[in-house]
Parts: structure tokens; C-alpha cells; sequence
């Protein structure tokens, strides 16, 4: 059966936003044995799921990785090692919660 070549597209995206999120780095807090050392106590005792009570579930499986997530951020003043400050989320809740606190202080900056 003979195969459909494809021809690359001349037109390429441009990207026409005014204002660029730079790329995430990770905070050295995060990496901290003080950090690493409370993850691994609450999952421990509260096991890896998601508690985001806005996550649906469908992501979840057996063995998943949570994320550790600041209820109060710490650029909020949040504490940073107060287990009743952390709430475990999923990839996907967390990648979420991110997404709205970044657009949330990005709209800030401009009023």
C-alpha cells in the first residue's frame, strides 16, 4: 500500500503575547532534607492521594506521585513546614492550582 508523504508547513506560530512567563525553577526550599523529611512523614500517614476537593480522580492510580502544595503560598506568608499548611495534590490538581495562583498574582502586577 503506498504511504501519503506530508510537506512540512511554511507557516511556523509566532508568539504574540505581551507578557512571557519565564520558565519555572525549582526553589531550593524544595529540595532541603528539612522539606523531603515532612513529605515523606505526611505521606506516610495520610497515604499518596489527592485531597484537592475540587479533583475528580481520573488521573489517579495505584502508586502515584503527590505533590506537597502550600494551602497559604509561601510568598503569602504561609508557614512552610506546618503540615496543616500542605495539602497533597495529584499532577493534575496541582498543575491546576498552580496555573490559577500564577494567572491570580500575574493579573495583580498589572492593576
Amino acid at each position: 500500500m503506498p504511504t501519503i508523504r506530508m510537506i512540512e508547513p511554511s507557516v511556523r506560530t509566532v508568539d504574540t503575547r505581551k507578557v512571557k512567563v519565564g520558565p519555572k525553577r525549582v526553589d531550593n526550599f524544595y529540595l532541603s532534607p528539612g522539606w523531603r523529611k515532612l513529605m515523606a512523614e505526611i505521606i506516610a500517614e495520610r497515604g499518596r492521594v489527592c485531597e484537592d476537593p475540587d479533583c475528580d480522580g481520573r488521573t489517579h492510580h495505584a502508586g502515584m506521585r503527590v505533590f506537597g502544595d502550600h494551602i497559604v503560598e509561601l510568598t503569602d506568608g504561609g508557614a512552610p513546614l506546618d503540615k496543616r499548611n500542605i495539602m497533597l495534590r495529584c499532577g493534575a490538581s496541582h498543575t491546576r492550582k498552580t496555573a490559577v495562583e500564577r494567572a491570580r498574582r500575574l493579573a495583580q502586577r498589572f492593576d
